[in-house]
């Protein structure tokens, strides 16, 4: 809706102007007669006219035209404050060696700033300290660092930022300006309040309270928020209240709506930590409306110098239209007012179709979030699954590892136990049961269950033998990898003696061998190294 204000505010304008076309028969009209114009526009655009009248004065003519442009970026008239900013520079010239030069540089880093333009604020900062420092004018120094500070504060770049607003501080210090050091202390105190350092950041945040207390400035609201707002971050809920209940006080002397918004506000973020949401609904409803009033005083503001500089230029035009000519036909009037009409019309239209056309898009956008949290959540089931599967097959895993060793210690006790029998020569069976131990024997070294245990271990751990190869600094051999993947499985020496079919001594010295060719830490067990491959 703000966007199509304008418009229609110049509109209804126009419409009055046509209409007071049909009684314009004087030579000449007050410029300052209007109901709405705005006294301070009006008397910084008199001393603008007076400087003019004296061209030979160009620097004159830049401060008026400075001047302006401050008004107007007091305002948030930012494209305004812009063109008389760059209409005092054509003033200046090629004159960069002015202190003027360096508070327009100034003004328009603020300007790029305030829209978050970082880059080109920074750039204009820059280039007013670098032209300060020749000029040796320590004050527009220590102002072009601190907004310099300013700048990488609010693009997170903490180092820099207090790298600047130190040399910024020490450099009014030297000045003894007073001002300047307590504004300094301040931005450094909300730096550290940012990086959390909250020791750091009273230190300074009652340094600066040193030089504006009991002002009753902005500046000194400012201060015990900030100190209000530190006492709240860091528990200190009593504190806190007192600090921002004393800035309440004074922006309420300062009728500051912007000041009474951030205390309540503050007020009202310390009484929710404390328990009392009461008193915190009650807080953030006053914030509320002091947001609500400073937003609407600053819109009148602003459309009344937009008011009165559209009144200005059109009341200038109708004096140079009245020189020329004394009447205006009906026609040409009633021709004006068709196209007044149809523009409105337009822009009605215009609106409307563009409000559907972001309605449209909104669910648009809302039907592919519920999409993408549709597929997340199937994503998420399969993912599931997944991870079931895996547990399901490294127990499966284990318990094939457990029936190989367990099998093979029964055959290995079934083959000594026959080999006793056999030992006894009385016996007739003796032929027999040598043949019987020596096919025991044969079966004890097929590989078929360790290939069919390859397959089964490489489908859970398809990367291990890979990356275990990789590691060792010599190639290792088989029975190195059979033991690297029984260690994988987290199974004890004993476990890992019966399967490989050897003693457990014999185990310890081939995992201190492997051990010796992998790049372990003396401190590190080899099994936590084989489980995290």
């Amino acid at each position: 809706m703000r966007t199509f204000f304008g418009p229609f505010f110049l509109l209804m304008m126009l419409m009055v102007l046509v209409h007071s076309n049909g009684l314009a028969h004087q030579t000449s009209i007050d410029i300052t007669s209007a109901k709405t114009s705005d006294p301070t526009y009006l008397e910084l655009q008199k001393q603008l006219e007076l400087s003019k009248s004296k061209p030979n004065f160009p620097k004159q003519i830049a401060q008026s035209h400075l001047e302006l442009g401050e008004y107007y970026r007091s305002l948030g008239l930012y494209s305004e404050a812009m063109e008389q900013y760059n209409r005092a520079l054509e003033q200046i010239g090629t004159d960069f060696n002015d202190t003027l030069y360096i508070t327009l540089n100034n003004n328009i880093g603020k300007v790029y700033l305030s829209q978050n333009n970082f880059e080109l604020a920074e750039q204009h900062f820059t280039d007013t300290m670098n032209t300060t420092v020749n000029l040796d004018f320590s004050k527009g120094q220590a102002e072009s660092m601190g907004l310099l500070g300013a700048c990488y504060e609010k693009q997170g770049e903490y180092d820099k930022a207090l790298a600047y607003q130190k040399e910024s501080l020490l450099l009014f210090e030297q000045l003894n300006d007073k001002h300047g050091v307590a504004m300094t202390n301040e931005n450094i105190g909300s730096i550290y309040e940012d990086l959390e350092e909250f020791d750091l950041a009273f230190e300074y945040f009652f340094k600066a309270y040193e030089y504006v207390k009991d002002n009753n400035t902005v500046e000194e609201v400012n201060v015990l928020n900030n100190l209000g707002d530190s006492y709240r971050k860091t528990g200190n809920y009593t504190l806190a209240l007192d600090f921002t209940g004393r800035a309440q006080k004074i922006a309420e002397k300062l009728k500051d709506f912007h000041q009474l918004e951030s205390a309540h506000k503050d007020l009202s973020k310390a009484y929710a930590l404390m328990g009392d949401f009461e008193n915190a609904h009650a807080q953030l409803m006053e914030a509320e409306a002091y947001n609500s009033a400073m937003l609407k005083a600053q819109n009148i503001n602003q459309l009344n110098v937009l008011q009165t500089i559209y009144e200005t230029n059109k009341k200038e035009a109708e004096i140079q239209l009245l020189k020329e000519q004394n009447k205006v036909s009906a026609a040409n009037q009633n021709l004006l007012w068709v196209a007044l009409f149809a523009l409105a019309a337009i822009l009605t239209i215009l609106y409307s179709y563009l409000g559907r056309k972001r309605k449209a898009k909104l669910k648009i956008q809302e039907y592919k979030q519920r999409m993408l949290k549709a597929e997340l959540d199937k994503k998420a089931i399969e993912e599931k699954n997944l991870q079931n599967e895996v547990q399901l097959k490294t127990a499966s895993l284990s318990r094939y590892s457990l029936h190989l060793s367990q099998k093979n210690k029964i055959l290995l006790d079934l083959a000594n136990t026959l080999r006793n029998i056999a030992s006894r020569r009385n016996m007739d069976t003796s032929e027999k049961i040598k043949a019987l131990v020596k096919e025991i024997d044969f079966n004890l070294q097929q590989e078929d269950e360790w290939d069919e245990f390859m397959n089964f271990f490489k489908e859970i751990h398809p990367e291990f033998i890979k990356k275990l190869s990789t590691l060792s600094d010599s190639s290792l051999s088989p029975a190195e990898l059979r033991l690297g993947m029984l260690l994988r499985l987290n199974l004890s020496s004993k476990e890992i003696a019966s399967i490989l079919r050897v003693t457990p001594d014999s185990v310890r010295v081939a995992r201190h061998r492997l051990r010796k060719k992998l790049p372990i830490d003396q401190k590190d067990e080899l099994v936590n190294f084989m489980i995290e491959l």
